[in-house]
């Protein structure tokens, strides 16, 4: 099972958007896949299940036990800021270590309003996830001016639409 995640809590998100449209793609290889929305996190999740409360926030355990369960990973990276969603990394610090990404398999997508496509905020994400024991695809495709280059459920530049779609094939092999 390929697990998508949209890394950001923002409601309705262009993360979220692209997202389903990256499960479209795998669905047609035939693989199946699950889908984690950051933003459906428990609203209290920071202090209900981080730390002392590890494992007392029933939707969090069930987040948990998907991410156990999965083999391979998309995340769909929104750039905040110079670099990823602090929400993604609280996401990620609440989770198993080193059990949760030790030897799986992920590739990354950036996506950002301006023209670098979220390229730090992949870099950022690489180190942590390396730095867990997950092996990151090389390829990491990214789409700069969302707003005009993904309009309707689709891709409008062909080429990041070939990009990812070789993205999504390499990871199948990966």
């Amino acid at each position: 099972m390929i697990c998508v995640i949209a890394c950001t809590n923002r409601p309705n998100s262009n993360s979220l958007k692209i997202s389903e449209y990256y499960i479209k793609l795998l669905e047609k290889e035939g693989v199946p896949c699950t889908l984690i929305d950051l933003n459906k996190l428990p609203e209290s999740y920071l202090f209900s299940a981080l730390y002392h409360n590890q494992g007392k926030d029933a939707i969090f355990n069930a987040i948990k036990k998907t991410i156990a369960e999965a083999e391979k990973f998309v995340f769909v990276v929104p750039e905040y800021n110079g670099s990823f969603p602090g929400v993604l990394k609280a996401f990620i610090d609440g989770l198993d270590y080193p059990a949760s990404f030790k030897n799986k398999k992920a590739a990354l997508l950036g996506i950002s309003s301006g023209v670098m496509g979220g390229s730090l905020a992949l870099s950022h994400l690489t180190d942590i996830l390396n730095y867990l024991g997950m092996h990151v695809l090389a390829s990491k495709p990214r789409i700069t001016k969302i707003e005009q280059n993904f309009v309707g459920g689709e891709i409008k530049d062909a080429f990041v639409k070939e990009l990812i779609s070789a993205q999504a094939k390499e990871l199948l092999r990966f």
